[in-house]
């Protein structure tokens, strides 16, 4: 399917999924229910204006100032909301090469995105540059697989945040993809990559036994899935323990709902990705039974236009 008629068609989407064995219309029904709304972006690439009217497959598509708007009305028709990213925030447009990434942390700390992670392309203008612009973000960055300890971005980052949303306690974590063969050594300085798998367990464990949170996402930056012997969304799913939901980036895969994988336990885990530069923003409804047992997800993703 062409990606422009993809994103049209995943602009409507609605699938439901069921975790437990609670029937969702009773689930619904119930007064006491929990809801959290999740919104999600990722390799939004310093998109900040709408495709240009050119003739291409996105023209007129995207957009930072539509996706504020829609974001907005959201937050006014639901209660609970979260807004996370999931890297490459930075280049691909000529804003980026002329602001060096202050417009993109602007506007997303006016949009109030409650965190993000880094991606690869979020060190285009090295490590020094990324530091640079972090006076301008309002929001956390999640790292919980990097080690910056002998760079300036030292106690910039930290590895998890929890999120209370009324009577709900969400685990967000963070982790990113090999840096080496991608990045030149010159722009992450002595940025020390570690297992993927190994800390992600570590944190959604600490989220979920420690801090006892209700629910655990992690912001990736590993990409979908590959041909070849690489870490991905998909085998970080079957290798997890704790996780309910990872919302990656990376490969600017368009979903149209969440890919159910099953964990070491043989729980469910949710994957889901917005595509690229702006053009979705991702949407989950997470209802939870009053006691937290089961939940049920809804996916609604938006097309900006």
């Amino acid at each position: 399917m062409k990606r422009r008629s993809f994103v049209q068609k995943a602009a409507f989407s609605a699938g439901l999924l069921s975790t437990g064995t609670f029937p969702f219309n009773n689930l619904l029904a119930k007064p006491e229910t929990h809801k959290l709304t999740i919104l999600h972006t990722n390799d939004v690439h310093s998109r900040i204006e709408p495709f240009p009217m050119d003739g291409g497959k996105y023209q007129g598509l995207g957009g930072a100032e539509r996706r504020a708007a829609l974001i907005q009305q959201i937050r006014k028709e639901e209660e609970h909301v979260l807004l996370l990213d999931s890297g490459d925030m930075f280049q691909g447009t000529p804003y980026f090469n002329f602001f060096g990434g202050e417009l993109e942390f602007k506007l997303m700390s006016e949009m109030k995105y409650d965190a993000t992670t880094l991606g690869n392309h979020d060190f285009d203008a090295g490590i020094d540059g990324l530091h640079r612009q972090l006076p301008h973000a309002n929001f956390p960055f999640l790292s919980a697989n990097y080690d910056f300890s002998d760079t300036v971005m030292n106690g910039k980052t930290r590895p998890y945040q929890i999120f209370e949303k009324g009577a709900l306690k969400i685990g967000v974590f963070g982790i990113g993809i090999e840096l080496e063969g991608l990045v030149p050594k010159t722009l992450i300085g002595n940025t020390i990559y570690q297992n993927p798998i190994e800390r992600a367990n570590y944190y959604a464990n600490i989220l979920k036994n420690e801090e006892q949170c209700h629910y655990v996402i992690c912001l990736s930056h590993l990409g979908f899935e590959y041909n070849r012997n690489k870490v991905s969304d998909k085998v970080l799913a079957t290798e997890s323990r704790h996780i309910d939901l990872i919302l990656g980036g990376h490969t600017h895969t368009f979903m149209e709902a969440p890919f159910r994988a099953s964990n070491l336990d043989q729980k469910e885990v949710l994957i889901h990705q917005a595509g690229w530069a702006g053009l979705l923003l991702g949407r989950l409804d997470i209802y939870f039974e009053k006691n937290f047992k089961n939940k049920c997800v809804t996916c609604k993703n938006q097309q900006i236009s």
